[in-house]
């Protein structure tokens, strides 16, 4: 009888050609590269919430590929596409535990119902990490940005174009316009 081995932190960092990838259900789960207009999104949030650190000297800005290892039962680490984190500098090695805020910009391949499902869930595992606020970003749709936080799951705040989009409480004074997701 051969024991099932659930993938560790350390399989994470053996991930082939660094892969973006996760640990979800003991499972390294890995993402296929994005488009040009998801990755300009998390590009253009990276920098605003960039511009925000270096001003208020609080927090971390982290762009797309970054991980971070968690402890849920079905869970042990995420890869947002943009975020904010305030933990300890872990230099060279993955963030530990949670961002405070985090950013999921779909792609071509987030839509339809299992793909609602599959966002859902990850929501709940942020905010079971410790995530006070999580950006789900549709392009596509005229509700840009649906911002979710952990004191109300359930609800979303919606963001459109010519909006200014906030993370409170997480990123408390933050801000940015909801046009800058978009090149034209």
């Amino acid at each position: 009888m051969v024991a099932n081995l659930e993938a560790t932190i350390e399989d994470l960092y053996a991930v082939p050609g660094n892969r973006k990838a996760e640990i979800v259900n003991g499972e390294i789960v890995t993402m296929s590269p994005t488009g040009a207009a998801p990755s300009y999104a998390a590009s253009e949030i990276f920098a605003s919430l960039r511009e925000y650190s270096r001003r208020t000297k609080k927090g971390i800005a982290v762009t797309d590929n970054a991980a971070f290892g968690v402890d849920l039962p079905n869970r042990k680490s995420f890869s947002p596409d943009a975020a904010f984190y305030t933990g300890k500098w872990t230099g060279m090695k993955f963030f530990e535990g949670a961002p405070l805020f985090a950013v999921e910009v779909r792609s071509e391949g987030d839509y339809g119902p299992a793909a609602e499902r599959a966002i859902a869930e990850k929501r709940a595992d942020y905010f079971a990490a410790g995530t006070l606020v999580v950006w789900d970003v549709d392009l596509l749709d005229d509700e840009v940005i649906k911002s979710y936080s952990s004191s109300d799951p359930a609800t979303a705040i919606i963001f459109r174009r010519g909006e200014l989009a906030n993370a409170e409480p997480a990123v408390s004074g933050w801000s940015m316009p909801v046009d800058d997701l978009f090149i034209e």
